[in-house]
């Protein structure tokens, strides 16, 4: 399928060698660990030490040469999968344009929906597990869109060396799978420390050895307490997609939880009033872009210094390729369909030099703390018409549109997205269940939980229909 999907930049040529390695091995009672012999795909901004390349999608980075493979690639082999290659992506995860088609990127082609192919992409459910990385909603919004479970972890859970970076206080690495348990096995192998990424060494996270213990059937849903975050969320979801999740809430109730109405008091500050995804929303001292354009320079420039084999060492260099290669490369306003206001990003990204000043400063604390305490941690706290403060288990977000994402990527606190049902159109719908920082334990019960439940109600999740197969418009058409 993937000539219609476009979804793997590249296979593995050594992909059934090893899978036929690892078969002999556990003839022979050798077992790595918990993924031996299961086919895995990594995206393509993570490196692979091998034949295969590693692009971010990118003809600029063609040839070159990674020093290693990055650390959760390491993790994966030790645990026995069978990495079968790179999955496609936005060119540099969607740091280089404003105005570009999701999915896109000039080595790898268009990324499509395999629910609907002339719709918004990316997990194309073709393998038993994959892996992501999310600065600001690249894990949990294809997830959320293609009916597939998608865990974004804590920034710091997992470690993001290797892996071409964005943002040091938001990126992170998660797993896609068909359920809970399967996202969860995978998320077991790649969380733990490295040497080489700091933050994975941060002394709040308590890390645990086995999160599939915590996975959960409906029946802990009794007593439970969720929020619904009205205010430019809930209040703004189609109402298809809002009848979808009604019939959830509704058996979520049936199980004895109880589902009350919140709010993120930072909702009118930090999200657009049509409740999407914006992280240039705000003046320039309280926006999540203006953290981006200056860790972005600093880590981009980093990594490319690490290359061998290619004389893209540099942004400027990489920007300098792109004014030279437009027609494919999308430099400018006009060069490419895929790519509709050229590499304004990344020209923006390089006019910081990477310099952490007032204004950075200032966004900095400014996001981080209007979406934990005026955000998500407020929202986790109930207060009834008793004046009585409760808090909740989880927050519960039908999250096209992004918002809750976006105050989770700011904060720096994870999610779990669960497939639910199907909209007026046939695309997925998604739950997404959000908590503080390190509380994977606790989404991960609620998650599995839920997910039970809706196995109860309507059977096994959506399957794709492969809706205008032949669709190969660019842009895409979002969702």
């Amino acid at each position: 399928v993937n000539p219609y999907l476009e979804a793997i930049i590249e296979v593995n040529p050594d992909a059934a060698d090893i899978a036929a390695e690892l078969d002999d091995e556990r003839l022979r009672g050798k077992v790595r660990g918990s993924l031996h012999g299961v086919p895995v795909l990594v995206k393509d901004n993570m490196a692979t030490r091998d034949r295969m390349q590693t692009t971010a999608g990118s003809w600029a980075l063609l040839g070159s040469v990674v020093r290693r493979d990055a650390h959760i690639v390491s993790r994966l082999r030790d645990a026995g999968a069978v990495i079968l290659g790179h999955a496609n992506m936005s060119e540099w995860a969607s740091v280089r344009s404003k105005e570009y088609s999701e999915g896109y990127s000039p080595r790898g082609g268009q990324v499509r929906n395999p629910f609907d192919l002339s719709r918004t992409p990316f997990s194309a459910n073709i393998v038993p597990l994959s892996f992501g990385t999310e600065t600001d909603s690249s894990i949990i919004g294809p997830a959320l869109i293609n009916g597939v479970v998608g865990i974004k972890p804590t920034p710091g859970l997992t470690s993001r060396s290797g892996v071409v970076p964005i943002s040091y206080t938001m990126d992170t690495v998660g797993s896609f799978g068909r359920t809970v348990a399967d996202a969860v096995g995978g998320l077991n192998v790649i969380v733990g420390q490295d040497d080489r990424d700091a933050l994975t060494f941060t002394s709040e996270c308590d890390k645990e050895e086995d999160y599939s213990r915590y996975i959960k059937s409906r029946k802990v849903l009794q007593g439970a307490k969720f929020g619904l975050p009205r205010k430019r969320c809930w209040d703004l979801v189609d109402e298809d997609q809002k009848t979808v999740a009604l019939k959830l809430f509704n058996a979520i109730t049936d199980a004895g939880a109880t589902i009350v109405d919140t709010n993120f008091p930072c909702a009118e500050d930090r999200i657009p009033s049509d409740g999407e995804w914006d992280w240039e929303y705000g003046e320039p001292n309280r926006s999540e872009f203006t953290v981006v354009k200056v860790e972005a320079y600093n880590a981009i420039n980093k990594y490319l210094s690490e290359l061998s084999n290619t004389p893209i060492q540099t942004l400027d260099d990489l920007i300098s390729y792109n004014d030279r290669n437009g027609g494919t490369e999308g430099a400018n306003q006009g060069d490419t369909p895929g790519f509709a206001s050229g590499q304004d990003d990344l020209r923006e990204i390089v006019a910081t030099r990477g310099e952490k000043n007032k204004t950075y400063h200032e966004a900095l604390k400014y996001i981080q703390d209007t979406s934990r305490k005026q955000g998500i941690d407020a929202a986790l706290r109930s207060v009834t018409s008793d004046n009585e403060t409760i808090e909740l288990d989880a927050l519960l977000i039908c999250d096209r549109k992004g918002a809750g994402q976006m105050l989770a990527a700011q904060a720096g606190y994870p999610i779990i997205s669960i497939p639910i049902g199907i909209d007026a159109i046939g695309l997925p719908v998604g739950l997404s269940i959000q908590q503080r920082a390190w509380k994977e334990a606790a989404l991960i019960k609620w998650a599995s939980a839920i997910e039970d439940l809706v196995h109860h109600i309507d059977g096994w999740r959506p399957t794709p229909e492969y809706k205008e197969s032949m669709s190969k418009n660019i842009p895409i058409t979002t969702a």
